[in-house]
């Protein structure tokens, strides 16, 4: 999350958890994907903040809605980046080479970040090539720098309670409805992990809403194109402010 830090942290106050099983908030037993909810509210009470705008990307933009939906009174406005209220995942069946050219690509990358000869050899023939449209160094360095690090410190725990939620299915569409506050809704055309036309239909639903669809991004958008990504969340932002 450090990318929206840098864009908006002057001028604003942020703060940026890691949820329960995720990097250093660590989970000693299973838990339900809910309980992220509690977590989120203790820690807003611990920091004395009655209202926020909520910010979310992928399952932290689902985590967004449950909250708006459920404690509406603590929530200002939602910026949902990459995510849906009834997500939807068009990614293809992962033959073995793809899994052989990521790990190699991840070990590769960490060791000489944004190098184009590990990009175009391994990283766009590696499961990168759903994650990432624009292959570029700097969205690579990020991978090194952050994303590796939160892929190996995601517990066993948080990947069994994501995995439950996802088994049992997930729709609120028919809910999102009720949510009265401003909303942002960001997404980019070629992502394959929840497709633009889920997160689009969650705008659809949502009563005050903005959205942007960026041809040229896929499910890091906010890595491939971060000064556009903060350029637009910035403009939003300053016309929600009182």
């Amino acid at each position: 999350m450090a990318v929206f830090a840098e864009g908006l942290g002057a001028s604003y106050r942020i703060l940026a958890p890691d949820l329960r099983g995720y990097g250093a908030s660590r989970a000693r037993r299973p838990f339900q994907l809910e309980d992220h909810l509690g977590d989120l509210l203790t820690l807003l009470d611990h920091q004395g903040i009655d209202r926020c705008r909520l910010l979310g990307w992928s399952l932290g933009g689902i985590l967004a809605l449950e909250l708006a939906l459920r404690y509406p009174e603590r929530v200002q406005g939602l910026i949902l980046i990459a995510t849906a209220a009834r997500p939807v995942s068009d990614h293809p069946p992962t033959p073995w080479w793809e899994m052989v050219n990521t790990g190699l690509a991840s070990l590769l990358n960490l060791a000489l970040p944004g190098n184009p000869w590990v990009i175009r050899t391994l990283g766009s023939r590696s499961l990168y090539r759903y994650l990432l449209h624009q292959h570029t160094p700097q969205a690579y360095r990020r991978l090194a720098q952050e994303g590796f690090w939160a892929y190996v410190n995601t517990s066993r725990y948080a990947h069994q309670a994501l995995h439950q939620a996802i088994a049992r299915g997930y729709n609120r569409l028919p809910d999102v409805g009720v949510i009265a506050v401003p909303c942002l809704v960001l997404c980019g055309a070629r992502d394959r992990h929840i497709t633009a036309q889920a997160s689009l239909e969650t705008a659809a639903h949502l009563p005050q809403v903005e959205s942007h669809c960026y041809p040229d991004a896929a499910h890091l958008l906010p890595w491939e194109i971060p000064d556009k990504i903060a350029s637009d969340i910035s403009r939003w932002l300053a016309r929600q402010t009182p």
